[in-house]
């Protein structure tokens, strides 16, 4: 018992890998932020590994001149906290989702492994090709591997289809991995093929402080509804179209509030002309993180119109700051929160309508937003998220790594023609990993020294002095 506990709080060396990151904004760029920062605290050596991403031209004006200035997030950089991060040039596909390169990006991913003495590879999401890439390379490194599953997939279209065999692959060799939720599990393990004793539920977080109440933002002679999020298809935009005119003719005294950007936004322009409900409709294009809280608390109740979800932190957000929910009970959403804190209805318009209706007419009166928000803070906790998953981490490092031929073995068990295929890519990874470190040599690396370790030794050495 003594040995499994001095085991959990070993300090590890952590490489956090996915495409998606600041300054793209979203539920799994602030998870890997979250539980960096909270890994940090609590002792451990995090990086963030991801690509290069273009961000949005500066502008500096005077009395003269307008100067604008292209910046590009690339390098190093260091973020609040003493977060760092390395942007790496890798070109981006669609919705920034890196080119798959098979070995192109093992060079610079193992010269970063070297230099920052990592210990352990978290990749995180299954769309993530970098995420992916990774825990290929930490196997072939001899490096203890962790996977975080963000999303649900299905079965039955050719893009999850493809997915589902890529992540077969590249979670053959992961050490344990971790989901957002029981669904998401449940979904993960059929997809991947794992045994369920490698897969762990560890829920997301929010950080309380950042999302408290004020009564005093709202309009209290009207009802406001707020939604928040992506407008894009999957985000249930098309649902989003066909219940605002509906509850704006029973209901004269609400009106909605929507925050965010994508492809779908034209649909809601166009409805709210077709209509004429701009006195009734606020639509504020993209919301930066920092400001999400003052929309939020503009309301009365939050609208989730998710067609698929595995966990839905933006809920969790808003029954924080006070508002009562109305989601699509998909996914691990009915995971989230209590029953008295949400109303569920099916992923339609009418049982929608129903739901918030029912949240209009009979629920809001009787929410104290300040009894919504701390019980919220006490059921979930970025704190604890951080030491569940250092239990993770502990576990994994505890393992014998795999060799060589038992991670063939594991290709071979994707299946018939597949396996082969994995195989044969995993021999051909394998030379290259050899060629790498003759053109490369570990020696030849400079390893950064950790300051942390630096200090405790100088403390000692002031004690024994």
């Amino acid at each position: 018992m003594a040995q499994s506990h001095q085991l959990q709080r070993r300090r590890f060396s952590i490489a956090m890998v996915c495409d998606f990151f600041y300054p793209r904004l979203g539920g799994v760029e602030n998870h890997i932020w979250s539980l960096a920062f909270h890994l940090l605290r609590l002792g451990h050596k995090v990086i963030v590994i991801t690509h290069a991403y273009k961000c949005p031209d500066n502008e500096y004006s005077n009395e003269d001149t307008t100067i604008r200035q292209k910046s590009k997030r690339s390098g190093v950089r260091y973020l609040p906290g003493g977060l760092k991060v390395y942007y790496c040039p890798f070109l981006p596909m669609v919705d920034e989702d890196c080119m798959p390169t098979f070995t192109v990006s093992f060079p610079l991913l193992r010269w970063i492994f070297i230099r920052e003495a990592i210990d352990i590879v978290h990749s995180h999401q299954a769309t993530s090709t970098l995420a992916n890439e990774a825990v290929t390379y930490a196997a072939e490194l001899g490096l203890a591997s962790i996977y975080t599953d963000h999303s649900l997939f299905g079965f039955d279209d050719i893009a999850s289809v493809i997915l589902n065999r890529v992540q077969k692959v590249t979670m053959s060799t992961v050490g344990a991995v971790i989901c957002v939720s029981h669904t998401c599990r449940d979904n993960f393990i059929l997809r991947a093929k794992l045994p369920p004793s490698a897969v762990h539920v560890i829920p997301n977080a929010v950080d309380p402080a950042k999302f408290t109440p004020d009564t005093t933002k709202r309009d209290n002679n009207r009802i406001t509804v707020v939604v928040v999020s992506r407008l894009v298809y999957r985000k249930g935009v098309d649902l989003l179209v066909g219940i605002i005119p509906i509850i704006c003719k029973t209901f004269p005294q609400v009106d909605f509030v929507i925050g965010g950007d994508g492809n779908k936004k034209l649909a809601l322009e166009e409805m709210v002309e077709r209509e004429r409900l701009q006195d009734r409709v606020e639509l504020l294009g993209f919301v930066p993180s920092g400001s999400v809280r003052d929309t939020l608390v503009r309301g009365h109740v939050f609208l989730n119109c998710s067609l698929t979800e595995s966990f839905c932190i933006a809920i969790l957000e808003a029954a924080s700051a006070g508002l009562y929910v109305v989601s699509t009970n998909v996914g691990g959403v009915p995971e989230v929160l209590p029953p008295d804190m949400i109303h569920l209805s099916d992923p339609n318009i009418d049982s929608l309508v129903e739901g918030l209706s029912v949240a209009i007419a009979e629920k809001i009166d009787l929410v104290d937003p300040y009894e919504f928000h701390q019980r919220v803070s006490e059921i979930y906790s970025w704190h604890r998220v951080a030491r569940e998953t250092e239990l993770v981490y502990a576990n994994v490092f505890e393992k014998p790594r795999l060799s060589f031929l038992q991670r063939l073995a594991r290709y071979k068990t994707v299946g018939g023609v597949a396996g082969y295929v994995a195989c044969i890519l995993a021999i051909t990874l394998h030379f290259v990993v050899s060629l790498v470190e003759w053109w490369q040599p570990v020696n030849l690396i400079d390893v950064i020294p950790d300051m942390c370790l630096v200090h405790d030794e100088n403390e000692k050495k002031k004690k024994k002095q």
